[in-house]
């Protein structure tokens, strides 16, 4: 899925705005795109930038480690 940044987001308010979530997405969406992270905390407005598929991000979840039960 690609999406542009709207003026002052970061990547995880990108990240929650269109998948819900950012535990495990981070990554992936740093993995997708190599030259994201040159640009700083605030992504310049209009920035392109791939996002796994919900499924996908979904499915590559890890599990929630507790340490206290």
């Amino acid at each position: 899925m690609r999406v542009r940044a709207l003026q002052g987001d970061t990547l995880d308010v990108l990240c929650h705005r269109h998948l819900g979530r950012t535990a495990g997405i981070l990554e992936q969406v740093l993995a997708l795109n190599p030259a994201l992270a040159e640009l700083g905390p605030l992504l310049p407005n209009g920035t392109p930038v791939t996002l796994p598929e919900p499924s996908q991000a979904a499915a590559e979840q890890q599990p929630l480690v507790q340490l206290w039960d």
